[in-house]
């Protein structure tokens, strides 16, 4: 997919059409006889580079149902696990699929599992996943609390209320050394599923984070912290199966 950037960052999706925004307008034919890395002009005077959409750029349009976790908790996940190409994943509570495309996108020899029990939101996910030609994911309907029917996992993430009533079915499909990581909004949870997870004797607990992101603004002299910021998102707890 082709992508239009201006020096100030503003983005913008070439749709195989006359481009209009608010920079102003460039002709269809401009645009498609056009290489990747021209600067192409609008009728304004705007300058535009035109490049090629990379993963990411893709992920940031996906379709929203409900909230999904950032991009700087991910980061954390991906970090303190080491997910390799050949790794199998579940994903519990998968709403609207964020963890499962992102995780996708890094398994490139691998496969991810995405449960949720709600059927709208598998929906959402499942076109997510096809916008972003991802095959790698089998979508299911179904309740881990009840049960886990899959084997020798790497790991698993829950996306959930109760974190803390499937750890035994959770024990079960991991692999020893796996990894169970659990994503609460609240510190009662966390304390809950801790508890849990210390008197089910199956896992050990890592760590609990919770990631603040501070962006600054940088312009000129004006230095200083953006004055809205990502605060607070969740907690996340990394357990690994012994």
């Amino acid at each position: 997919m082709k992508l239009l950037i201006t020096t100030e960052g503003n983005k913008f999706y070439y749709k195989d059409a006359d481009f209009h925004t608010k920079f102003g307008m460039i002709k269809k034919e401009v645009i498609e006889n056009a290489k990747l890395g021209d600067i192409l002009t609008t009728n304004t005077g705007k300058q535009m580079h035109l490049i090629e959409s990379s993963f990411l750029d893709e992920y940031q349009k996906i379709k929203r149902g409900p909230q999904i976790i950032p991009r700087k908790d991910l980061g954390i996940i991906i970090a303190e696990t080491g997910i390799t190409p050949n790794w199998k994943i579940l994903d519990v509570g998968c709403g609207s699929g964020a963890i499962t495309l992102f995780f996708a996108n890094l398994l490139s020899k691998g496969k991810i599992y995405s449960f949720d029990v709600r059927e709208d939101h598998l929906a959402i996910a499942k076109a997510n996943a096809e916008q972003l030609r991802l095959r790698n994911i089998i979508f299911k309907h179904h309740d881990v609390y009840e049960s886990i029917p899959l084997k020798k996992l790497n790991m698993i993430l829950f996306d959930l209320p109760e974190p803390w009533k499937p750890i035994k079915n959770a024990a079960k499909a991991l692999l020893p050394g796996g990894f169970l990581v659990s994503y609460s909004p609240t510190i009662p949870q966390v304390s809950d599923f801790i508890e849990a997870i210390v008197k089910d004797n199956e896992f050990v607990v890592l760590k609990t984070v919770e990631i603040i992101e501070r962006e600054w603004e940088l312009a000129g002299r004006t230095i200083r912290p953006l004055s809205q910021q990502i605060g607070h998102s969740g907690f996340i707890t990394i357990c690994r199966r012994i």
